[in-house]
C-alpha cells in the first residue's frame, strides 16, 4: 500500500509493508510435547514503513522502519521497530545507511539456507556460541546491530558487499560492545556466492574478549532444482562452533519442495554436537499468499541441548532430541 506524498514533496512516497504469518505446531522431546500455535513458520511477521525522495542529480534519500510481530497472540504493547530503524542516501557511489539493520555475516545465513531462519527447519544459528557457556552473553554475534553505520556498494556487474561498524556506545568506553562487518559477494545469472566476516567486541562483563564469526555461502539455479552451501563458524571466549549445511529447493507443482541437512559441530567440547534434517513444502495460493508445511529433527549429543527453530520449540535437556511438524499460512502485503 502506498501513500501520497504531500504536495511539496511530489518525488517522495512512503509504502506500508508487513508479513502475517501463523502456524499450528507440534513438538515433542524427551517423554513431552508441546501443541500450539507459532508464529514466523516461513516468514518472521513484521510490519513496517518505508520510503524514497528524489534529490535530483541521481541522489534519493530513503527511511526503513519494521518492526517484529507475533500473529499468534496478537501481540503489539510495546511495538518498536527492532528489525530495522534507517535513514540512507543512495546514488551511483552506491548507499549510505545509519541506524539498526541486520550485519552482512547475518546475511548470508538467511540467504544460502534453505528454510532461511524462520520456522521448524531454521538455521537458528545466527550466534552458535550464545549461551553455550556462562559470560557468553546473548549479544555476541547478533543478527542485528543498533547504532551502525554502513556503506553498500553499487552494482559492479555481479559484484555486491557491504561494510559496517556498530558503536558500542558504552558510558566508560565506546569501544566495548562495538562490532564490525564486511560481505563479499558475485551473482550472476544462476550463481550466487558470498563470503562474510564479522567482530563484536566484549562488554563490561567480558572486556577483552573478542567474538568473530565466518561464513561462505553458495547456490546454483538449475532448471530443476537450486543446491545450496553454507559454512560457518563462531569464535570467542574460548568457545568455537561450525556448522556445515547443505540444502536444496525444488519447484514441485505450483509451489517449492524445501530440504536441509545441518550439522553443528563444537569444537571446544567433546560430544556436544548436534545434527538436523528438515523437509517442507509451499504452496503458493498467489503471488503474495502461500500454505507451507514442514517436518523437522534435531539430534543432540550427550552433552548439546539446541532447539528447533519455532517459536514454540523448548530447550531440551542434555542430549535429548527433537521431532517438530507445522503447517501454516503466510501472506505478505
Amino acid at each position: 500500500m502506498t501513500f501520497a506524498a504531500a504536495a511539496s514533496a511530489q518525488s517522495s512516497n512512503v509504502t506500508l509493508f508487513g508479513v502475517a504469518d501463523a502456524s499450528v505446531a507440534h513438538i515433542s522431546t524427551s517423554g513431552k510435547s508441546v501443541t500450539g500455535m507459532a508464529t514466523g513458520g516461513n516468514s518472521s511477521s513484521r510490519l513496517g514503513l518505508r520510503g524514497t525522495e528524489d534529490l535530483g542529480g541521481g541522489l534519493k534519500a530513503g527511511f526503513w522502519l519494521e518492526g517484529g510481530l507475533s500473529i499468534d497472540d496478537g501481540t503489539a504493547s510495546g511495538f518498536k521497530f527492532d528489525r530495522r530503524s534507517t535513514v540512507s542516501l543512495m546514488g551511483g557511489f552506491g548507499e549510505l545507511r545509519l541506524g539498526r539493520d541486520k550485519t552482512p555475516a547475518y546475511q548470508n545465513l538467511e540467504n544460502f539456507h534453505a528454510f532461511g531462519d524462520t520456522g521448524m527447519g531454521a538455521i537458528n544459528g545466527h550466534n552458535l556460541i550464545s549461551g553455550s557457556a556462562a559470560g557468553t552473553p546473548e549479544g555476541s554475534n547478533p543478527k542485528r546491530v543498533s547504532n551502525s553505520i554502513s556503506y553498500l556498494l553499487p552494482k559492479l556487474g555481479g559484484i555486491y558487499g557491504q561494510v559496517t561498524h556498530s558503536f558500542g556506545e558504552q558510558a566508560d568506553d565506546h569501544s566495548l560492545s562495538s562490532a564490525s562487518g564486511v560481505r563479499v559477494g558475485y551473482a550472476d545469472g544462476a550463481l550466487d556466492v558470498a563470503a562474510a566476516y564479522g567482530i563484536v567486541r566484549g562488554g563490561k562483563v567480558d572486556a577483552g574478549v573478542d567474538y568473530k564469526t565466518f561464513n561462505l555461502g553458495a547456490s546454483y539455479k538449475f532448471a530443476a532444482l537450486t543446491p545450496m552451501l553454507l559454512l560457518a563458524s563462531d569464535r570467542g571466549n574460548n568457545k568455537r562452533v561450525d556448522m556445515y549445511s547443505l540444502g536444496v529447493k525444488v519447484p514441485l507443482g505450483a509451489g517449492e519442495l524445501r530440504a536441509a541437512y545441518t550439522w553443528y559441530k563444537d569444537k571446544k567440547t567433546d560430544n556436544a554436537d548436534s545434527q538436523r534434517l528438515a523437509l517442507g513444502y509451499g504452496y503458493k495460493l498467489s503471488k503474495r499468499t502461500e500454505l507451507y508445511a514442514a517436518v523437522a529433527r534435531m539430534s543432540n549429543d550427550d552433552k548439546a541441548a539446541r532447539k528447533l527453530g519455532s517459536s514454540l520449540s523448548p530447550t531440551p535437556n542434555l542430549g535429548k532430541s527433537l521431532t517438530g511438524y507445522e503447517i501454516g499460512l503466510r501472506h505478505n502485503f
